[in-house]
C-alpha cells in the first residue's frame, strides 16, 4: 500500500514538473502549416530539407495595430501558429499599441510569464497576485516589466503620446483569459466603463507594492 501511494505521488510530481512547454529535441522545428489535420500538443515539424531562413523571421509586429475602439488599444500576439520558427522553443512575441488614454483590460496568460519592453511612450503596467496585492510601475521608453505566469495584469497609456509595448511570452501558445470577455457583454456596458475609469485612476487610489 505504501509503495502504491509513493508511486502515485511520484507520478503526480512528474506531471507537475512537465507542466510547461516541452523541451526541444533538435536544433530547429519550424511549424509544418500544411498538416492541419494532425492534433498533437504543439505543431508537427517541417521536413528538415525544406527549412529556410524565412522560417525564422516575422514582420507581423512591424505595423501599428488598430486602436480605433472603445479601449483605444490593440494587442497582437504572434505564436508558433503564425511564426513557424517559434515551434518547440517555448516562446511567443506580442505588440501592444496604446493611443492616448488607451487601456489593456485585466487579463492573464495561463501558460506563460510575460516580459514587457516599452518601445515608445509612457505606460503604467501592473499585475495582481493571489493575495490581491497590486504591483504596479510607471514605465518609460526602454524600461522592462515582468508579469509572472497566470496572474492578472493590465496596462494603460499614462503619457501624452502614442505608446508601444513589445512583449516576449514563455510559451509558444500562451493563451489569453480576459476579464472583460468573461464578465461583461457588450464591452461598452456600464460595468465596463466603470472598470476602465477605475483603472485609469488606479495609480492614485491604491496602495502599491514596488
Amino acid at each position: 500500500m505504501i509503495m502504491k501511494v509513493t508511486l502515485l505521488l511520484f507520478s503526480i510530481y512528474m506531471c507537475l514538473c512537465k507542466a510547461k512547454d516541452t523541451d526541444n529535441l533538435q536544433d530547429v522545428c519550424p511549424t509544418d502549416t500544411t498538416r492541419k489535420n494532425i492534433f498533437i500538443n504543439g505543431y508537427s515539424c517541417k521536413n528538415p530539407a525544406e527549412i529556410t531562413a524565412a522560417d525564422f523571421k516575422s514582420s507581423i509586429l512591424r505595423n501599428e495595430g488598430d486602436t480605433d475602439n472603445f479601449q483605444r488599444s490593440s494587442t497582437t500576439i504572434v505564436s508558433a501558429a503564425e511564426f513557424a520558427g517559434l515551434n518547440t522553443l517555448a516562446l511567443s512575441v506580442a505588440r501592444t499599441d496604446l493611443d492616448i488614454d488607451g487601456v489593456v483590460m485585466p487579463h492573464a496568460h495561463p501558460r506563460a510569464s510575460e516580459m514587457m519592453f516599452v518601445g515608445k511612450g509612457v505606460v503604467i503596467a501592473g499585475f495582481i497576485d493571489t493575495k490581491s496585492q497590486v504591483f504596479q510601475k510607471t514605465l518609460k521608453e526602454g524600461d522592462v516589466f515582468i508579469v509572472p505566469r497566470g496572474l492578472l495584469h493590465y496596462s494603460l497609456n499614462s503619457g501624452f503620446e502614442f505608446a508601444t509595448v513589445y512583449s516576449v511570452l514563455s510559451s509558444q501558445n500562451p493563451g489569453v483569459v480576459s476579464i472583460s470577455d468573461a464578465m461583461f457583454a457588450p464591452i461598452v456596458s456600464e460595468p465596463m466603463k466603470k472598470l476602465m475609469t477605475k483603472l485609469t485612476s488606479f495609480s492614485s487610489n491604491v496602495t502599491l507594492f514596488s
